[in-house]
Formats: C-alpha cells, sequence, structure tokens
C-alpha cells in the first residue's frame, strides 16, 4: 500500500502538553467553532447512556426477543453495549490496568516505540499526514494481532512485565466474540451464519488494537480526543473507562454521552459490516470529548476483513428494487483514505457509495 513514509512535521505527545502545566492549549488543538464539544451541548440537547444494552446471556432463554434487540441496535443505532458477552471480567480490568501502566512508563520508554504512516504501528499522536492540520488531544497505542506475518511481539511494549501475555489472551478472547455476533449479524440478515465471516475471509480476517490515552486538557471546551469519524473496518468491540465518560454518538443530529455499563463492550458496526449489508445495518459518526480533571483510556478491538478481498453487498441481499449501493472495493484500498486524511465525519464511506447516506 502506498503511503507517506513519515509525519510532515515534528510529532508532540499530547501527554507531555498535558504535563507541561500550560493552562491554554496550543492553537493546533482547537476546533473550528462548529465542531466543538459547547457547540453542539449549547445548540442540542446531550443524553446520558441511551445506547441500547443487550444481555446475552438471554441468547439461550430469550433467543428472539434478543436477536431482535440487536437488529434494531444495528439497523437504528449502529451502536450497542453487550453484558454477558464471554471474556473474563478480571482480564478486562487487567487489560487497561497494563495499559495504564504503559501510559505511565517515562517518556523515552514510550519513544522507543514511536510508529510512522506506513503502518501506525506502536506508540502515536496523530492521525493523518496533512501538514498544519489540527489535531486532537491523545496519545493512542497501536498494535495487529492477525494476521500472524503482521503481530510482531517485540513492536509490543515490554512494560509492564506481563503487557504482552495479558493482551494476548485478551485479544483472543475478544475475537472468539466476535466470532459469535458476527453469526448473529448473518442470521438476522436473513443470511446463512457464517456469510459475513465468509466475507471477511474466514479464519483469515484481520484484527488489531487500538489503545487510546486522552490526558487531562485544561480547555476541552475547544477541544477534541478524537475528531468525529465512522470506523473504517468491520466490527469495533470497545473496552471504555468506566469511572470516565468520553465517547459520544450522533444520533439524530444529538451527540450522545455514553455511559459505559460494568464490564461492558461498547460495540459499533464499522463501514465494511455497512456495506456488506448495503446499508442495512449502520455505521455510525462518533467522537471522544477530554476532561480538565481526570484523564482517560479504552482499548478499540477491530474487527475487519482480509485487507485485500474485494467487499461489496451481500448478493443474496441485492434485488431490482434493492440495487448494491457500493461498489467492490479491498480494504486496503478503502483504509488508505483515512490513513492519509484522519478522522473525517463518514466522508471516506461516502466516496464510494452511489446513493445519499
Amino acid at each position: 500500500m502506498n503511503c507517506v513514509k513519515d509525519w510532515p512535521e515534528p510529532i508532540v505527545p499530547v501527554q507531555s502538553l498535558s504535563e507541561s502545566g500550560s493552562r491554554t492549549i496550543p492553537d493546533r488543538y482547537i476546533k473550528p467553532p462548529s465542531e466543538r464539544p459547547s457547540f453542539f451541548n449549547s445548540t442540542q440537547t446531550s443524553h446520558l447512556n441511551n445506547i441500547p444494552l443487550i444481555d446475552l446471556g438471554d441468547l439461550n432463554t430469550k433467543r428472539e426477543e434478543t436477536l431482535s434487540q440487536l437488529y434494531q441496535a444495528c439497523t437504528e443505532w449502529g451502536f450497542f453495549q453487550v453484558v454477558n458477552h464471554g471474556v473474563n471480567p478480571q482480564l478486562m480490568d487487567r487489560a487497561r490496568e497494563v495499559w495504564y501502566g504503559f501510559f505511565h512508563q517515562p517518556m523515552e520508554v514510550k519513544q522507543a516505540y514511536a510508529n510512522s504512516p506506513k503502518t501506525y504501528e506502536g506508540y502515536g499522536s496523530r492521525l493523518g499526514v496533512q501538514k498544519g492540520a489540527v489535531l486532537d488531544w491523545g496519545d493512542y497505542y497501536f498494535l495487529h494481532c492477525l494476521p500472524c506475518s503482521l503481530k510482531d511481539q517485540n513492536k509490543w511494549p515490554a512494560l509492564p512485565p506481563d503487557l504482552r501475555a495479558v493482551i494476548d489472551e485478551y485479544s483472543a478472547q475478544v475475537m472468539k466474540f466476535c466470532r459469535k455476533l458476527m453469526k448473529i449479524l448473518s442470521e438476522n440478515l436473513r443470511l446463512g451464519e457464517e456469510t459475513l465471516q465468509n466475507a471477511f475471509g474466514g479464519e483469515n480476517f484481520g484484527a488489531c488494537l487500538r489503545v487510546n490515552f486522552y490526558p487531562k486538557c485544561p480547555q476541552p471546551e475547544l477541544t477534541l480526543g478524537l475528531s468525529s469519524h465512522s470506523d473504517p473496518g468491520g466490527l469495533t468491540v470497545l473496552l471504555a473507562d468506566e469511572n470516565v465518560a468520553g465517547l459520544q454518538v450522533r444520533k439524530d443530529d444529538n451527540w450522545i454521552t455514553v455511559k459505559p455499563a460494568p464490564h461492558a463492550f461498547i460495540v459499533n458496526i464499522g463501514d465494511q459490516i455497512q456495506v456488506l449489508s448495503n446499508a442495512q445495518y449502520k455505521s455510525i459518526e462518533h467522537r471522544v470529548i477530554v476532561n480538565s480533571d481526570r484523564e482517560r483510556l479504552s482499548l478499540a478491538f477491530f474487527y475487519n476483513p482480509k485487507s485485500d478481498l474485494l467487499i461489496e453487498p451481500a448478493k443474496e441481499l441485492l434485488t431490482p428494487e434493492t440495487p448494491a449501493l457500493y461498489p467492490p472495493m479491498t480494504f486496503d484500498q478503502y483504509r488508505l483514505y483515512i490513513r492519509t486524511k484522519g478522522p473525517r465525519g463518514k466522508s471516506q464511506l461516502g466516496q464510494s457509495q452511489n446513493s445519499p447516506r
């Protein structure tokens, strides 16, 4: 994949800016007025914890009701929370702890893993390679879990000492949960239960983890931790900070602030599943606000198609009345847009769609 090999300007970790003691943020992080949290909060209602909460433990006793809840969540919201998902709660807690441990290492330890826009793998502080772009108030660590040809644990942090083992087990359990969810999503589209997974490449799918760290911000009303965007991949499984709300989901022109339930995953549909479902399932814009008093950390696990497979609407869903809304495109081709330009609403999906959103 052709991509810029280096950043267009020096990278400054946001955590360093936060810890400098400055009462103002640099101009590079100040969003245009229409994109600031204060603009939306003053003109629109911000709700708390309104996305659907689904108990997967009810699949055995209330299967039809649970499937209906999931279908409604995917078609009307694109976001939902899941409890009783099968991932060990103590492992979830430890996964958060080891990454907090990494981000509190000395800067020279973190900088040893500094990334580049070629793959984004490692420790970073920006997305997109446009010089002079307005930046987000957050640092991150991006790593590959699958395919094995991309997974290099030497690029995973060595500190804390158990981080690699914890994230290996965490990613294995989350992938098992994703496989289960993919079958349910296929069933709800009245497709064979392996249809979506097969479209992803069967056993040759991709998986990666982005750990987001949002330091304290002296002027949170002027910036965002992560700009509004929809996820370019397949499924996103988010382990959020249960004590500090930050994720906002766009619904009917309102921004809904999500309060994570204890030991829940926040799941959202990515652009590739919107394409495969021919827009029955919705990939929804979301963003992250920051906090002046508390830092925040989240683990976003991305479950994606094999990067060189063509993704297009499932043929079983197409009729003369419901033609394909999207042309075939590989995931490699698709994600190059966001890797080059950074998060920009749903503009990357709009580039490939044949009808209005």
